[in-house]
């Protein structure tokens, strides 16, 4: 792995002033899931390797990284990987079927299936992933910064309970309930390895970090509360002291809770530089809860990309005025998805780039 000192001058570092809270010279933009199935190159890509193939194999996780780059003005680059390799390194089976996502064929069912996993070390496991990050600086030659990220704890508590996705999470929630201790022991193991994750990847050469916490949809104010907010900001103060300690320097962090709208002013409370919003969220109301010294992200809803680029371009600029260009990172509220077209995904970038 190289040393980050021979990395390249970032050339755009609008993304990481807009973290800072510094002037940009226009407001930037990047998409949840950039690099994914709605480019062509990217299912070409499928048609010969394995989802996961593509994840731990750093020159190919660089390629797939970089087609979005190719096509569009972004302003960040994020790593291609997925949040459930983190139960992978744990000793989990995770398999990606097509058209029905990911699927754990031996879910956690019991808290005796948490004597199974294998706690030995998993951040070792997944040195692919700060290979590829090392790889993509110097690939993007500092044309944009490049982002790393996680799934929180709850969300990899969710699918590793769950066996895949679920629309209620009940089995998840059932284990809040009926097993408290060993939910909180899974929930804090799951922490202790994110830190480490976001620390190897951190050193790898990761400019900024995103923290998804995408089920939190699932939950009361209540129970996002009690069962999300302590481990949020376990993480992000834990990876901060980590850091200083062995004189690392800091980089943004940005936490997306998806569904979590009903709790702006809690997350801006827990040191994140930026809050990302789902499509659900106002962004005059989120301004007023999160306060003037939090960058926020967002948040137009992804459906809208399948209308014309002419209303895409409408919706965009109407979105990007509300934000405003202080501390404003433009993005959707949500992963982009399949079928969204190319010139759609064009037109909003350029409304962003232009709106003010």
């Amino acid at each position: 792995m190289k040393e980050n000192k021979n990395f390249p001058a970032l050339k755009n570092d609008n993304i990481l002033r807009a973290a800072r809270g510094e002037d940009v010279d226009r407001v930037p933009v990047w998409i949840m899931r950039q690099a994914g199935r709605y480019l062509p190159e990217f299912q070409e890509v499928r048609k010969i390797h394995d989802f996961f193939t593509v994840c731990r194999t750093p020159e190919i996780a660089c390629e797939v990284t970089m087609q979005p780059l190719r096509r569009f003005d972004l302003d960040a680059s994020i790593i291609f990987s997925d949040i459930l390799v983190i139960p992978q390194a744990l000793g989990m089976t995770v398999e990606m079927h097509p058209g029905v996502g990911p699927v754990f064929p031996e879910p956690l069912k019991s808290p005796d299936d948490l004597k199974l996993l294998n706690t030995s070390d998993p951040v070792g496991r997944l040195t692919y992933v700060g290979d590829a990050i090392t790889m993509m600086r110097h690939l993007l030659d500092g044309k944009v910064p490049l982002y790393g990220f996680t799934g929180a704890p709850w969300t990899l508590m969710g699918y590793m309970i769950e066996g895949g996705g679920s629309k209620t999470m009940s089995k998840a929630k059932s284990w809040l309930t009926e097993f408290p201790d060993e939910s909180r022991t899974l929930l804090q193991l799951l922490t202790n390895t994110i830190v480490d994750y976001l620390e190897m990847q951190v050193v790898a050469g990761a400019q900024m970090l995103q923290v998804f916490e995408s089920s939190a949809e699932h939950l009361s104010k209540e129970q996002f509360v009690a069962v999300c907010i302590p481990y949020l900001k376990e993480i992000r103060e834990k990876l901060h002291e980590r850091l200083t300690s062995k004189s690392i320097p800091l980089v943004p962090m940005t936490l997306f809770a998806k569904g979590a709208g009903h709790s702006l002013a809690e997350q801006a409370a827990l040191g994140y530089d930026v809050i990302s919003l789902d499509w659900t969220v106002d962004p005059i109301e989120a301004r007023n809860q999160v306060g003037p010294n939090v960058t926020l992200q967002g948040n137009l809803d992804p459906q809208d990309l399948y209308k014309s680029p002419d209303e895409v371009r409408k919706l965009t600029t109407e979105m990007v005025r509300k934000f405003g260009k202080k501390r404003y990172i433009a993005n959707l509220g949500h992963g982009i998805t399949p079928q969204t077209p190319i010139a759609s995904v064009e037109a909003f970038i350029d409304a962003v780039h232009k709106a003010l």
